[in-house]
């Protein structure tokens, strides 16, 4: 038994009341954009999305958030449920997660100035920063008319059958923008003080109430931490709690930051549960559950902060995404077999801020379940992987979890590839989980092990189908004087394996390059302790004063090294970085220091540094330390091999492209390979 198996999580799996119901246990998934509802067989895919996650136990399932009017759609494909015809579309949904033991809320969420249409309304005529539209001032009438398409909205949710709704009034959204003096600049009944500034969102749970009835769940998600200049202060925070609970609100969810805030809030950068203690001043204000969220993607974490009392629930998105199973698993005492999400937001967030339905990288399934079948194959195969990384761990766990005879070879005396290095940049040692999970499904399913063995072809004789998973090498350019000793690959440095000086270039701005200039410059404790990470942030650890800010975000923060990082094009550095973190990156390197130079062609290296031409003019740069992040190359010579044999192999991962450490497209191919075989 492992430690995991033997700890208790007894508080997170307790029933708790929240209204008229009894909740089998204290964790929400919470609500999310999926997309699923733009896709073709979009109420399918959404029974199977929604019910796999109630099959595996979480109390409270929201969905992602209905627009209750037309101004209110985020996009202009955005789901609505103004309509009741359309709402009672959604019947089918409901009861798929009810014959499961779950509740299911619909979200009611209305964009205000974030909506990306020409109609967008808000509280004041002032732009989003992230919105290129500026919204209409809403009148008296406006804001009478939505506070009623609220309750309408609510009530189409209730005959659809869902079992309650959430009221979204955090992230900055309309309600938001409402409550604060950074977005309501109004000076009638609905703006100035505190109380005209909650009038709205109170009106609105009072309306919703009274249309639905007093076994209608409700939930409202409040702001506890606004982190935009001009957001609320702890104690106006707690006045609007108390009014909400008074006028029948069942549950106060926590919302965290709005889109627009320059501090990261759920990416891989923030410390776990950094934000407990935002719920906690919340749950001193009320009575009613009130539920943390926002960087909570283990048990452990989730059961320490139910005992310590900070909040009575858990409220995870994302980690449902990475595991449908999570409070299953944790029940049954396999919390050990928990695929853990790693914040990285790349196949989540980013794919819906490219127009993508929404998916995971440590689990291609979400999303997507009708696509995979989970049954055991009818004509077992026995299978070689050779490269033990994302790519070959997810192709061997997958193969033999549908019954085949996986054989996985892996030169290095341990699995993970270039999941080790990846694990090195801040905060990414959330990769650890990853590796813990696939370590433990290769035991699990029987996968034969093969550790610091490279293959050969002798070694793939007599099976059925050979996998070709052996990554990439790092490129090294052509250019003279890349042997001095003062170059180091991205890999050396990464691994451990070379220090770095003081002084540091770093050849290569794409998203390796980043990392490698963020793990030289960022102190480990500012993505593992809160303390540190509010520091670097500029956030009140408390949670108490305006907007809970304590300083300027982007403030500089002191280095222990000096980097310029350097690439071949004109365009901004890190332009192909992720949406969602993208931004967070760019700024950690511009506050501890990190210069960032374009448009540079690489001349030579030698005792004096790295000769460069800028804008036709020559330079040298001097440092200790360059470091190569030019690339990779496909590790092909053993895939080569075998087919010069006649051996047919099939490629995949990096080893079939080389892009840069593709965790999310490895991992994907290797799923969908071992479905295939």
């Amino acid at each position: 038994m492992t430690d995991m198996q033997k700890k208790s999580f007894g508080t997170m799996l307790s029933p708790i009341r929240a209204g008229q119901h009894m909740l089998r246990n204290r964790v929400i998934m919470g609500s999310m954009h999926t997309r699923l509802e733009t896709e073709p067989d979009s109420i399918a895919r959404q029974i199977a999305f929604y019910a796999e996650r109630a099959r595996g136990e979480a109390a409270i399932l929201v969905t992602g958030g209905f627009a209750p009017n037309a101004e209110g759609m985020f996009d202009p494909e955005g789901p609505r449920i103004d309509d009741p015809e359309d709402a009672r579309s959604l019947r089918p949904i409901c009861e798929a997660v009810q014959a499961e033991g779950s509740l299911i809320c619909a979200q009611l969420l209305h964009a205000g100035r974030y909506a990306k249409i020409e109609s967008c309304v808000a509280p004041s005529p002032i732009r989003a920063p992230i919105n290129r539209i500026v919204p209409r001032e809403m009148t008296d009438a406006d804001i009478r008319r939505t506070i009623e398409d609220f309750a309408k909205a609510a009530k189409n949710a209730q005959a659809a059958g869902f079992d309650g709704v959430e009221i979204m009034g955090s992230e900055g959204y309309l309600i938001n923008e409402f409550t604060v003096i950074h977005t309501n600049k109004r000076e009638d009944e609905w703006g100035g003080s505190a109380e005209n500034r909650h009038r709205f969102p109170v009106e609105i749970v009072r309306a919703v109430r009274e249309r639905c009835g007093s076994d209608f769940l409700v939930i409202y998600r409040i702001s506890a931490a606004d982190l935009v200049e001009g957001g609320a202060p702890a104690e106006e925070i707690a006045d609007l709690a108390r009014k909400i609970e008074a006028e029948g609100a069942d549950i106060l969810n926590t919302g965290i930051g709005w889109h627009e805030a320059r501090v990261p809030t759920i990416a891989y950068q923030v410390p776990r549960g950094a934000w407990r203690q935002a719920a906690a001043n919340v749950k001193a204000a009320v009575s009613i559950p009130v539920v943390a969220s926002n960087r909570i993607n283990t048990p452990e974490i989730a059961e320490d902060i139910l005992a310590s009392g900070e909040a009575d629930m858990i409220s995870m998105a994302r980690p449902f995404l990475a595991d449908p199973h999570f409070v299953k698993k944790t029940r049954e005492g396999h919390a050990d077999e928990i695929n853990t999400c790693i914040a990285c937001n790349q196949a989540c967030l980013d794919f819906i801020f490219s127009d993508r339905p929404v998916s995971c990288l440590v689990n291609p399934r979400a999303g997507r379940e009708t696509e995979f079948r989970e049954s055991p194959t009818e004509s077992p195969k026995k299978v070689a992987v050779v490269g033990g990384g994302a790519a070959g761990m997810a192709t061997a766990s997958e193969a033999a979890m549908l019954g085949h005879d996986v054989t996985l070879f892996e030169a290095q005396d341990k699995l993970g590839g270039q999941l080790n290095l990846a694990q090195a940049a801040p905060g990414k040692d959330e990769f650890n989980e990853t590796l813990r999970y696939y370590g433990g499904q290769l035991q699990k399913h029987g996968v034969k092990l093969r550790l610091g063995q490279r293959a050969g072809s002798d070694d793939l004789t007599g099976f059925d189908h050979v996998v070709i998973s052996t990554g990439v090498t790092p490129r090294i350019p052509d250019l003279p004087g890349v042997d001095h000793p003062s170059v180091a690959t991205y890999a050396e440095i990464l691994s451990g394996n070379r220090a770095a000086g003081d002084t540091v270039v770093v050849m290569g701005a794409g998203g390796i390059g980043h990392d490698v200039a963020e793990f030289l410059v960022t102190e480990p404790a500012e993505t593992h302790n809160t303390d540190a990470f509010c520091e670097t942030w500029g956030v009140d650890p408390q949670f108490t004063t305006s907007g809970a800010l304590a300083g300027d975000p982007l403030a500089p923060k002191p280095s222990r090294r000096k980097v310029v990082m350097l690439q071949r094009k004109t365009s901004k550095a890190g332009a192909g970085l992720g949406v969602s973190t993208g931004w967070i990156l760019r700024n950690a390197l511009r506050k501890h220091g990190v210069e960032a130079l374009g448009g540079v062609v690489y001349d030579r290296i030698d005792d004096a540094g790295l000769h460069i031409v800028m804008d036709g003019e020559p330079k040298i740069i001097a440092a200790d330390t360059i470091v190569l992040c030019t690339g990779q190359e496909p590790e092909r010579a053993l895939a080569e091999d075998l087919a010069a044999q006649g051996v047919t192999v099939t490629m995949i991962g990096g080893a079939k492209e080389a892009a840069e450490l593709d965790a999310l497209r490895a991992i994907d191919e290797g799923v969908r390979l071992a479905q295939s075989l």
